[in-house]
Parts: C-alpha cells; sequence; structure tokens
C-alpha cells in the first residue's frame, strides 16, 4: 500500500521532534522539507535522508503532496494551512492555528470545503494522564464537575523576537500557553457551551491595559459554563516559580476530583490522580513519551484515510474564548 507523501515546513528544534515522532509510525513517507536554515535542514535530512530540500510552502505543495507538516512562526500558520489544504495537502499544525479566531475559522473552513484532515498540535491531550481524567469525567466518576483550576506558569520566556511582538504572535503566554489551558479545559469535559469570559492581563508587573505595543507575560482567566461550572486559569512567562515550570489541570466534582500536575517543575514529566474525600487514586505515573503523539495521531489517521473530521470545530471555540481573554 502506498503510504501518504508528506512535506515538513519548518524544522527547528519542534518541528523535528514532531516530524521523528511521525516518521516513526512508519505510517508516511517524507517527501520534502524546507526551514531558512541550513543547519536545521541539515538536522532535518538526518531523518530523513531521501526527502528533497525545496525553497517553501508553494514548491512544496508542487510535489502533490498528501500532507504537509507545519512548523513556522505562529503569523504564518493560518494562511500557511489554507494554501496546503485549497492545494488538496492534508495538514497538521503546530498551536495556535491562528491568531485570532477569524483566522482559526477560516483554516478550519478550507480543510472543510477541501475536505482534508486537519490536525493542530494540542499535545496536552495525549498525556496519558490526562486520558484516565477524561475518561473518570465522561463515565461520571467525578459527578457533575462544577469547577476547575489549570495553571502553567514558565521560569523561561520564548527565546524567539517575534513572540513578544503582538503583530507576529497575536499575543503573549496566553496564545503560547494559555490556548493549552482552555483546550485541556473544554476538550476534558466534552466542550460544553461558553457562557462568559474575562480576563486580566500583565507585562513586566503592571496591567497590559489595553497596549498594543506589547505582550502579556502574565494572564488569570475565568470561563462561566452555560451549566453553571467555572473554569479558573492562570499562565506565565518568566514567573519567580521556584522550578522550571507549574503545570496543573485540577478539576473538582460533586463525587470526586482529580488533577493532573507536573513532577518536581518538569515539562514532560506528569502524574495524574483521582480523589474521593482525604483518599487519593494513582492513574497515571512517568515516564510517559506523550510528546509527538499528536502529530503520530494524525499520520496515522491520514495513512488509513481519513477526511476532514467535524471535531475541528472545536480548534473555533478554543481561539473564541482566547480572543474574549484579550477583549476582542
Amino acid at each position: 500500500m502506498t503510504r501518504p507523501r508528506i512535506g515538513f515546513l519548518g524544522v527547528g528544534w519542534i518541528g523535528r521532534h514532531r516530524m521523528a515522532a511521525i516518521l516513526d509510525t512508519g505510517a508516511v513517507e517524507a517527501v520534502a522539507i524546507a526551514d531558512p536554515s541550513e543547519e536545521m535542514v541539515a538536522e532535518a535530512r538526518k531523518l530523513a535522508p531521501d526527502a528533497a530540500v525545496v525553497d517553501g510552502l508553494e514548491e512544496m505543495l508542487s510535489l502533490s503532496l498528501d500532507g504537509v507538516v507545519i512548523a513556522t512562526p505562529s503569523a504564518l500558520h493560518a494562511a500557511q494551512t489554507v494554501q496546503a489544504l485549497r492545494a488538496g495537502a492534508s495538514v497538521f499544525c503546530q498551536k495556535p492555528l491562528g491568531r485570532t479566531a477569524e483566522e482559526v475559522r477560516g483554516a478550519v473552513e478550507a480543510a472543510r470545503e477541501a475536505d482534508r484532515l486537519l490536525g493542530v498540535d494540542l499535545s496536552y491531550r495525549f498525556t496519558e494522564g490526562m486520558r484516565r481524567i477524561r475518561e473518570s469525567i465522561a463515565g461520571g466518576e467525578l459527578g457533575r464537575v462544577y469547577a476547575a483550576d489549570l495553571v502553567f506558569h514558565n521560569a523561561y520566556g520564548p527565546d524567539k523576537p517575534w513572540f513578544r511582538d503582538p503583530a507576529l504572535s497575536g499575543g503573549g503566554c496566553v496564545m503560547d500557553l494559555g490556548v493549552h489551558l482552555v483546550d485541556l479545559a473544554l476538550w476534558a469535559l466534552d466542550f460544553p457551551e461558553v457562557a462568559r469570559v474575562s480576563g486580566d492581563l500583565f507585562a513586566g508587573g503592571e496591567p497590559l491595559a489595553g497596549r498594543t505595543d506589547r505582550v502579556e507575560d502574565y494572564a488569570v482567566a475565568t470561563i462561566e459554563l452555560a451549566g453553571g461550572s467555572v473554569l479558573r486559569l492562570a499562565c506565565s512567562w518568566n514567573l519567580h516559580a521556584g522550578q522550571d515550570a507549574v503545570i496543573a489541570a485540577e478539576f473538582h466534582g460533586s463525587a470526586g476530583g482529580a488533577a493532573l500536575r507536573n513532577v518536581n517543575g518538569s515539562f514532560y514529566d506528569f502524574t495524574a490522580e483521582r480523589f474521593r474525600g482525604t483518599a487519593r487514586e494513582t492513574l497515571a505515573t512517568p515516564p510517559d513519551a506523550w510528546g509527538g503523539r499528536a502529530g503520530a495521531d494524525w499520520a496515522r489517521r491520514l495513512a488509513a484515510g481519513e477526511r476532514f473530521d467535524p471535531s475541528a470545530a472545536a480548534l473555533v471555540t478554543v481561539a473564541e474564548v482566547l480572543d474574549r481573554i484579550y477583549g476582542r
């Protein structure tokens, strides 16, 4: 059986990590690589020595590919996704899919019109711990989930200047880290209707107060759901956290609770537990090689012949919540 032919657009660290995970499935064939950095291309060719090196997306699409994996700066994601989809290629894109809900909506609609599989690297869904927590919620083991607390504090900040340019990034830590928190909470609860959203943004310890010349490095938000449940989120860059990262997703229900928490400040190791009163049950522990699972899942689905997945509409829902946190 012929494997889908794939191009990899952007092969920096994250792009190569996802490239390795996708190729390790054996489900697809790497046909083309594009990146402005010769060094990054050389590293990527170690993973796919037979892939052609091309100048960019236009040349890549001229090869009649079945799919494109996009790991470029955020400002390019939506337009490149739409271009690839309209050329007949399925897409797996780094988050965020777009800087605004309008951009995300356009990309999802392009996938619908082209009837092509669209995936986004919302990788925390694929941790074993969140998978088990979502099963517990769906199975009624927590009762009615009436609240959730989610945090993603990063003691570091992005090392590329475009992250801090509002026009290029679309936002700061909310766009970079908060997208994962919003997606995780709504995904775990099977995407209930969102009633109200409020947010407070800070930069350098001061309220952002509508400034458009910089992005937030600390944010808190409250999301009220139509059924009365409340989600509270906090995220940051360069926080004095006492460790590399603080990452958690805690769900509180009428019959129990559950939490995903990172271990000793790790960005990669998580535990998941379920609670009843003062008792706790372990659901998942490290090690768990979850980082590339979203891309691998997309590759296997593409190889199985899957086309447009209507659940991609949830990407628009998440983007709309982010827009409302930003007050736009």
